[in-house]
């Protein structure tokens, strides 16, 4: 078990070592530092940039975009994604995009906006969360298996699904 995200215990702000994480809406003060968040090189090949994301979600109602915040600092940011009524399973209720600044990788970031949205699917009712990601040497695989989530075998557009039980 994945510590907090089956269980539930983390709120939705905590201390991790000195830093104090938070989730947040996007507004006009974080929107760019979000969108000029610098990633590790090579990560850019694995998922979209934050830019392309808030226009996704601009354009799709039921995406829910969010921040990761170190105090006021932007450290990360998550796009999930809740439609009940989705007819692909695997976008019913997920993540579309996780983002974490490359200064604040191997801190928590990326765990935080997991739980983040793994609580905020079990409060819309949800059993499960998915992900896709593009399989690769420099690609998030091993983050997401780390935090729990179990490939499911299949693949959609050359990215592989993962599943995490609530």
């Amino acid at each position: 078990m994945v510590w907090g995200i089956r269980a539930g215990r983390r709120p939705a702000s905590y201390r991790a070592g000195m830093t104090t994480l938070r989730l947040a809406e996007l507004t006009p003060d974080n929107l760019p530092a979000a969108v000029e968040m610098p990633l590790k090189p090579g990560q850019d090949k694995h998922v979209a940039s934050v830019v392309m994301s808030v226009a996704e979600a601009y354009v799709n109602p039921t995406a829910w975009p969010r921040v990761v915040l170190d105090g006021e600092e932007v450290v990360g940011f998550v796009m999930g994604n809740f439609d009940a009524d989705n007819d692909i399973p695997a976008f019913r209720a997920g993540i579309w995009r996780l983002n974490v600044h490359a200064d604040a990788q191997g801190r928590g970031v990326g765990r935080f906006a997991v739980e983040q949205v793994a609580a905020e699917a079990r409060a819309r009712g949800f059993s499960r969360i998915t992900v896709l990601w593009v399989p690769g040497e420099d690609g998030p695989e091993g983050f997401y298996l780390k935090v729990g989530f179990v490939p499911t075998g299949e693949e959609m557009f050359g990215q592989k699904i993962g599943v995490l039980d609530l």
